[in-house]
């Protein structure tokens, strides 16, 4: 299933607004996300109907990740990559290790969606931030990603001093420690077989260097899944100095 996002959503409550009842809107939401999530080998479960509706609701509202772009030590024609500092922050995460990548994404970011939307020690809709982070690791070989996935939602602003305290006991709220990347995006699905060939395709730009993690990496979201050009960011993360 593509992770339950806004932009799909967002045009399913425009419609849901223009007339019918409560009920109908909700099966309608249902019904969408219900086929889309049997495209990527996913079940959706019936509780989701309510957090899809709180999602549509709540419209085009999202708090980007704080960072800082850090300048380029090489200059070029074209920016093709971008280094940022992020600092320590709350977020709250869930690991998978489902067969497929898309699967543990799907997974783990409707686990998120009802955090988000009540199923917290708030009992309110806590916000949508961007991007979503899911973290993954090569097999030794480095042909294919190991099978376990973290993804991470970050805490709005509002709540990062004493966040919300989930009611799943999967999502874990964790303290992540400042972060140095080098970013570069690109477009479309992302499945196993992209983010590898986008792992290459970068480490073909940045050339040999021992300045960032080779087994690690991050695929950061910014868009629905559905959408066919949709925006992402793989991040190479740079060790510690």
């Amino acid at each position: 299933m593509a992770r339950l996002t806004l932009e799909d959503l967002e045009g399913l409550g425009e419609e849901a607004g223009d007339g019918g009842d409560e009920e109908e809107e909700r099966e309608r939401l249902f019904a969408h996300w219900e086929a889309v999530a049997s495209t990527h080998r996913v079940t959706l479960p019936r509780d989701m109907a309510g957090p899809i509706v709180q999602m549509t609701r709540h419209g085009q509202a999202r708090e980007p990740v704080p960072y800082v772009t850090l300048p380029r030590r090489e200059e070029c024609e074209e920016a093709a990559y971008e280094e940022r500092r992020y600092p320590a922050g709350k977020w709250a995460c869930v690991t998978k290790g489902e067969p497929l990548y898309e699967q543990s994404i799907s997974m783990s970011f409707m686990k998120l969606m009802r955090y988000i939307c009540k199923e917290n020690s708030v009992g309110c809709h806590l916000g949508m931030t961007v991007p979503v982070l899911n973290e993954i690791h090569l097999t030794k070989e480095g042909t294919e990603l190991e099978r376990e996935v973290v993804t991470a939602y970050y805490i709005p602003g509002e709540f990062q001093q004493n966040p919300p305290v989930p009611m799943d006991p999967e999502i874990h709220i964790t303290e992540r420690a400042p972060l140095r990347v080098i970013t570069r995006v690109f477009y479309g699905m992302t499945t196993e077989e992209t983010i590898l060939h986008e792992i290459g395709l970068f480490w073909e730009l940045l050339g040999s260097t021992d300045t960032v993690l080779r087994e690690t990496y991050i695929v950061a979201a910014y868009e629905n899944p559905s959408v066919p050009q949709r925006r992402n960011e793989i991040w190479f993360i740079c060790r510690a100095e």
